[in-house]
């Protein structure tokens, strides 16, 4: 398994929230919208999901919000397979979201249910996390660069078919113990695909200032950041 500069003055929430079809205002710039009280972009991409401009948590684009176990809705001290909920104290003793009976409790599931869900839980609404297939669809169909908000180091993900629809991911790092590491360098956001080569693992975004990998795997016990769609 792998292993791992505009300023932005705007709320992620909307006080009068647009129809979910999208609007002329809100989102990280002039190309959004609101729907359940939470401000979103419509990018222009094929599918046409729309992309929160917040991370579950953040009350800005720049803020790095909350960190989530992959499968758990609920921010905690300790990110561990000891306090990780979906298994018996280890990767291979799994409880929930596996495939492969030498790996635990057998279900089949490879997407997080809703009630699983950080996104859903937290916004409800509609919203829930990216699925692998739709961080893909994002780095394919947008042109993202390296930049700050707010003095916050992040990639600006840009729509190819309007310059000025775009949303903001901060290198908000992971955690992993009771250790917050590569805030301000790393960006490691999850999807809600489990990986099922190793299903002790998840699919996630990571990038850094250097590039992007839009379909990377990681241990589901660690804490990742996450960015809503629906």
């Amino acid at each position: 398994m792998v292993c791992m500069a505009m300023a932005l003055c705007v709320s992620c929430k909307k006080d009068n929230a647009e129809p979910s079809g999208g609007g002329t205002g809100g989102g990280g710039n002039t190309g959004g919208g609101g729907t359940g009280n939470h401000a979103y972009v419509d990018l222009g991409l094929p599918s046409g999901l729309l992309w929160a401009t917040c991370n579950v948590g953040a009350d800005s684009p720049e803020d790095y919000g909350d960190y989530f176990a992959w499968g758990e809705t609920e921010t905690k001290d300790d990110y561990d397979w000891s306090t990780y909920k979906w298994c018996n104290g280890s990767g291979d003793n799994l409880t929930k979201y596996n495939i492969y009976s030498n790996y635990g409790t057998v279900d089949n599931k490879t997407v997080l249910d809703l009630e699983d869900d950080a996104a859903n839980v937290s916004w409800g609404g509609g919203w829930r996390t990216p699925t692998s297939a739709e961080w893909q669809e994002l780095y394919d169909n947008t042109y993202n660069v390296w930049t700050t908000v707010g003095n916050v180091a992040g990639r600006k993900f840009i729509s190819l078919k309007e310059a000025d629809k775009f949303i903001f991911l901060p290198a908000a790092g992971r955690r992993h113990g009771t250790s917050l590491n590569g805030a301000g360098s790393d960006g490691l956001y999850w999807s809600s695909s489990l990986y099922s080569s190793f299903p002790y693992g998840a699919y996630y975004v990571y990038f850094d200032s250097s590039d992007v990998f839009p379909r990377d795997s990681n241990y589901r016990d660690y804490g990742f950041t996450v960015r809503p769609v629906r």
